[in-house]
């Protein structure tokens, strides 16, 4: 069997054979563990001084196409990471949430990336706040590379999808990654990270891996670095706690298992769609990775009257369900992921029996599928009833980290969030009511105690990703025993690793550091339009100070006529003379229209489309007789590797554009988007 080896300062490390990892499914060596002890003082220096600097000779924009790129190389690859995927217990759809859910999010990022961050590595998080009377000091925040290291340690469920959705923001953020898998399933992160190294396309030192234990790892780390953490609860404590961590405020990230809740609402009844809806969640959750998801549902929660017939069509949906070897025909749910797994949720359903009744998986008539399974680490689903759901204890303290989850009866929606609570902070909960009045109650109060809520009815179960399905755009963590950490999120991820500082100055230094025009800082004004200026050469800065066009009453009248906007404060004098502005005043719209008449370029040019505006805000009004010009101002540059669908390069130009009266008094501001054509 092979030796799993460790990717450490570029190379890869460790022969002899230690700990034997074994099939989930037969019992057979899988591989083993590297007996080598790692050096790492060394792995974390080769990271903050090979890594880092890398990382950063490329800007936001180019990591993310090299996100993109690398997500559909793995994609191309996937049939081997399968393959290996077997061996943990996985079903082919349980392998498509590692696999492809990993591989989806560095596409999600990658795209996330384009869309959200400029070219360079100073991101600015607006807006700008004016600090002096004449606009002469400004403060405004920036958010930049913390220039140290990202260590992930990660839980055994999700070998993949666990590292990739750390990998894809950090790396985007600009921070090297040190992995540390769960044992017990590395052989599967091992083979994703040479199909990531075989790439070609990661910078050196942007990724090491760690086979076996951390060792002295956190002892090396520096202020500037950041610690993530994915498994148990008692384990996030015990890390948090290191000394080094805790005498340098290293940034601590952990997402621990919870004893996530499926409530049914009061409204449900089992006449309802919603109830076999709420049924079908429940047993796809206990089920999918054969229980193994820190989001799986663990508590269910049910009205009262309604406990023996949801127990009933649970009990019925999980008889049908096939468990054995998932290559075998028909097979549904596969192993958990080790002997040792199996033992220890084997252990926790005798301490929940303490305090609940086994309603199914306790006949001992439970056989696998499939030749060799008696050496695996399978078990059969679970159902329990605890009756008395407001007694601590229980369900609201032990997990089974597996298929298991216990029937909760609840009487009326008070009772139902105190149980729910009980759960001293969760990931995810879902509440399945067809009534909005319902969930616009006990969504709020939910809230406070988890991370991410679902509320279920025959609309959304049409196309919803599920209970325990975390997606990149959406936060992933909760409070109290969940950890209290945040994942995901979108942009809010990236932002997690880079570090944001407050500056202050000029408007002119502002721009210079933020690379976006401030408003009040120096302008460039040369005689050749903006708009005949490419990509390439356009400057952030360079600016148009359009001539002057008189507002009249004929200009009102033809705009309502044409955009058939006949508004009482455009037309009725009498009506108009009663408003705060006490006269008619002109369509906004007609401002913006007539703005752009000032400042557009009439001619062929590199400016190829206007695809929105930002920020629009209009500020005061335009009487009939007032006269208005704009200032069009290059704000932000954005080089997102773009090329027409005949293959010309273009790239991204956002323009300020400030709208003002005959009294220089500010009318309409806003930001305008443009693809602007290259020089080829």
């Amino acid at each position: 069997m092979p030796v799993l080896q460790s990717y450490i300062s570029g190379q890869w490390f460790g022969k002899t054979e230690s700990k034997a990892l074994i099939s989930a499914i037969n019992g057979t060596t899988v591989a083993h563990t590297h007996q080598e002890e790692i050096n790492f003082r060394e792995a974390v220096a080769y990271a903050r001084n090979t890594g880092v600097k890398n990382i950063l000779a490329l800007d936001f924009q180019q990591r993310a196409a090299i996100l993109k790129a690398l997500a559909a190389y793995i994609q191309e690859r996937k049939r081997e990471l399968y393959a290996i995927s077997h061996h943990t217990g996985c079903t082919k759809a349980d392998s498509w949430i590692d696999i492809d859910g990993g591989f989806g999010t560095l596409f999600t990022y990658a795209s996330t990336g384009r869309k959200e961050l400029p070219s360079g590595n100073v991101a600015h998080e607006g807006p700008v706040t004016q600090l002096g009377k004449e606009n002469h000091f400004n403060g405004t925040h920036i958010l930049v590379p913390r220039r140290g290291v990202s260590v992930h340690i990660n839980a055994f469920n999700f070998p993949i999808w666990g590292m990739l959705e750390k990998f894809a923001p950090a790396f985007l953020a600009g921070m090297p990654c040190i992995f540390k898998p769960a044992t017990a399933t590395s052989y599967l992160t091992e083979a994703a990270v040479r199909v990531i190294n075989d790439s070609g396309l990661l910078p050196e030192g942007a990724l090491q891996l760690v086979i076996g234990g951390a060792g002295d790892l956190l002892d090396h780390l520096e202020e500037q670095d950041f610690v993530t953490f994915t498994g148990s609860a008692s384990t996030a404590l015990k890390l948090k706690s290191h000394p080094n961590i805790m005498a340098k405020s290293i940034p601590f990230n952990a997402e621990a298992d919870s004893l996530n809740s499926a409530i049914m609402a009061p409204d449900v009844s089992p006449e309802d769609e919603e109830f076999d809806i709420f049924a079908k969640e429940v047993v796809k959750e206990m089920t999918a990775k054969s229980g193994q998801k820190c989001t799986a549902i663990r508590r269910i929660l049910v009205p009262a009257e309604h406990l023996d017939a949801l127990a009933d069509t649970i009990t019925a949906r999980l008889a049908n369900i096939v468990v054995g070897d998932p290559h075998e025909e028909g097979v549904r749910m596969g192993a958990l992921s080790s002997r040792d797994q199996l033992r220890d949720v084997n252990h926790a359903i005798e301490k929940l029996l303490e305090t609940s009744e086994c309603v199914f998986g306790k006949d001992g008539s439970f056989k696998p599928v499939g030749l060799g399974v008696e050496n695996g680490a399978f078990i059969t689903p679970h159902l329990l009833i605890n009756r008395n759901p407001l007694n601590d204890g229980g369900a609201h303290d032990i997990e089974a980290f597996g298929p298991v989850a216990t029937l909760m009866p609840y009487r009326g929606i008070d009772e139902a969030l105190a149980i729910a609570a009980k759960g001293k902070g969760s990931l995810v909960t879902t509440l399945t009511t067809k009534d909005p009045a319902i969930a616009a109650e006990m969504i709020p109060v939910l809230a406070a105690q988890h991370g991410r809520l679902q509320i279920l009815d025959a609309q959304a179960a049409k196309e919803s990703t599920g209970h325990g399905s975390p997606l990149p755009m959406l936060k992933h963590g909760g409070p109290g025993r969940a950890g209290g950490g945040e994942e995901l999120g979108g942009i809010r991820a990236v932002h997690h690793y880079l570090q944001r500082t407050a500056i202050q100055g000029s408007p002119t230094m502002l721009a210079a550091v933020t690379g976006e025009y401030v408003r009040g800082a120096k302008v460039i004004e040369n005689d050749i339009h903006p708009f005949r200026r490419h990509f390439d050469d356009l400057q952030v800065g360079e600016s148009l100070l359009t001539h002057r066009r008189t507002v009249t009453e004929a200009d009102i009248v033809n705009f309502g006529c044409l955009s058939g906007d006949h508004f009482y404060m455009h037309f009725d004098d009498i009506a108009a003379k009663e408003t705060q502005f006490g006269q008619r005043i002109a369509h906004g719209y007609f401002v913006l229209s007539a703005a752009a008449g000032l400042f557009v370029y009439p001619g062929e040019g590199p400016v190829l489309a206007n695809y929105g505006l930002d920020t629009l805000r209009f500020i005061t009004p335009v009487l009939v007789g007032d006269t208005i010009r704009a200032r069009l101002t290059c704000k932000r540059k954005i080089d997102q590797g773009r090329t027409s669908p005949d293959g010309h390069p273009q790239g991204v130009v956002m323009w300020d554009v400030a709208v003002t009266n005959q009294h220089d008094e500010l009318v309409a501001s806003y930001d305008i988007l443009t693809l602007v054509a290259k020089r080829q």
